[in-house]
């Protein structure tokens, strides 16, 4: 790496952490304005005091089951070291929550894109779920504009044909990004929309092609039926494909994200994760929650509007800028 690509390297570095830490900024200002008045004039992690940090976390969306599993960890450590600080509260909380999204910790997957050889021989598929309104077609674009930014061949499938917006959309993003877009028009076969994008992957010699699918969850059965019959067909071409299929959900919806999660992992098999919107919301918990009950790695997270915006997710990163003061 020359010495022009670190400085570059470092300021996207520099603005990516920026704007994470303003996309957390809802969820660190509520949370530790109520944590500073729930341990005022205390000087020891007591009964009132987990109290308290159980409602604050409940509040944050992290989830009842992830919000008990954190304190009794917490109750445990209290009644190891016998005596402990309201002072290193903080301290304790964040150690916690990073090793609840260490267990959960994906390296692997569409993360792994970019230090993948330009032939790997087939593209990687991703299958992209999730309900109409949570930034699915969005977040394909913003995905598309990060591996082709990185100098990856990219093709987009637009295979949620019931929904007229979403095919003009993504076809706009295609135009934006700079990748083909196979597109059938609306009311056509989702299957064979996605069969056509990844032939056409394989043909172009592609990296990665991207599926869009419908998002919907009123018949759960017959969204079952489709998913499988997408993958069915695009494993015509690609015996192994999809290699991950990604969730994206809206983290502030806070439980209803918890809803989708659990419909979708019911419908397919979900291998990570895409959270978006937290730069809307002070429900930024989810990310830990989610995580941690479906056991599902966080691949994404997105904190913004711009195309760079949408970021690999890094727990301690993530961790760091929840609690940096």
């Amino acid at each position: 790496m020359g010495l022009f690509d670190f400085f570059k390297k470092d300021k996207e570095n520099k603005e990516q952490q920026q704007a994470l830490d303003a996309g957390l900024q809802k969820t660190k200002t509520n949370f530790f304005d109520q944590l500073s008045k729930a341990v005022v004039g205390k000087s020891t992690v007591d009964e009132a005091v987990l109290d308290d940090l159980e409602t604050l976390l409940v509040h944050a969306d992290v989830g009842i089951d992830t919000t008990v599993k954190v304190i009794n960890r917490i109750e445990q450590r209290v009644a190891r070291d016998k005596y402990v600080n309201t002072t290193e509260l903080d301290r304790i909380l964040r150690e916690e929550i990073a090793d609840l999204l260490d267990r959960n910790a994906g390296t692997t997957g569409s993360r792994a894109i970019l230090d993948r050889p330009d032939t790997p021989g087939h593209p990687f598929v991703i299958m992209v779920v999730g309900v109409n309104g949570v930034g699915k077609t969005t977040t394909i674009g913003k995905l598309a504009h990060r591996f082709h930014s990185a100098g990856k061949k990219v093709v987009l499938g637009a295979a949620d044909t019931f929904r007229a917006a979403a095919v003009d959309q993504l076809i706009v993003w295609g135009q934006r990004v700079g990748v083909p877009v196979i597109s059938h028009g609306m009311n056509t076969d989702p299957a064979s929309v996605a069969y056509d994008a990844v032939r056409k992957g394989v043909e172009l010699g592609a990296d990665v092609v991207i599926i869009d699918t419908a998002g919907r969850l009123h018949n759960k059965v017959n969204l079952m039926n489709e998913l499988s019959k997408i993958k069915r067909v695009m494993q015509k071409v690609i015996p192994d494909a999809p290699q991950e299929v990604l969730l994206v959900l809206d983290g502030s919806t806070g439980q209803n994200a918890f809803l989708q999660a659990k419909e979708f992992t019911r419908a397919t098999e979900v291998t990570a994760l895409a959270i978006t919107k937290l730069d809307g919301t002070a429900k930024g918990g989810v990310v830990i929650g989610i995580s941690d009950q479906f056991s599902i790695p966080v691949r994404y997270i997105g904190v913004g509007e711009k195309m760079t915006d949408l970021q690999l997710f890094d727990r301690h990163t993530f961790v760091n800028s929840l609690f940096k003061k």
